[in-house]
C-alpha cells in the first residue's frame, strides 16, 4: 500500500501576471470568470464556478525579470485548460474571439486516442489557454 496522497481534482491555479487589472478585464470579458475577490493590493480570485483561479503579480518584484512574457518553452506551466460543453460550444467560442479580436488558434481534433478538440488561445501574458470539447458520447 502507498502512502502516497490519494488526491482529487483540481482546486486552483495561480498565474503571475504583469499587470492584475488587464488579467482581471480579460479573464471575466472573454474566459466566462467572475471575480470574486481583490486581496492584498496585487491578487484577486477568480472563478468560472468549477475552477478557482488566483491571478497576482510576482510576490517578489526585485527579483520578476524586467518585460517578462510567459513562455511554455521554459520549466513550469505549460497551459491552463478549461472544458466546453461540445464541439458547437467551441466553434462558438472561435466565432466569438474573432469578434472580439482575440487571436486564437484553429479547432483541432486531436483524435479518438485523446477523444477531444481542442482550441488554443493566449492571454495578455502571452500565457497558453485552452478550450477543450469531449467527441460526442
Amino acid at each position: 500500500m502507498s502512502n502516497a496522497p490519494n488526491t482529487g481534482g483540481l482546486h486552483h491555479v495561480s498565474l503571475s501576471v504583469t499587470d492584475l487589472q488587464r488579467s482581471i478585464d480579460f479573464d471575466t470579458k472573454h474566459v466566462g470568470f467572475d471575480l470574486l475577490l481583490e486581496f492584498e493590493p496585487s491578487r484577486a480570485l477568480i472563478s468560472n464556478g468549477s475552477v478557482l483561479m488566483s491571478l497576482g503579480l510576482p510576490y517578489d518584484p526585485a527579483l520578476a525579470l524586467s518585460h517578462d512574457a510567459f513562455s511554455e518553452n521554459r520549466v513550469g506551466l505549460d497551459h491552463v485548460s478549461f472544458t466546453v460543453e461540445n464541439l458547437e460550444a467551441l466553434e462558438k467560442a472561435a466565432a466569438y474571439f474573432d469578434e472580439q479580436g482575440v487571436d486564437h488558434g484553429e479547432v483541432r481534433d486531436l483524435g479518438e486516442g485523446f477523444a477531444i478538440y481542442v482550441m488554443a488561445f493566449r492571454d495578455p501574458d502571452n500565457i497558453q489557454l485552452e478550450l477543450t470539447a469531449p467527441y460526442p458520447v
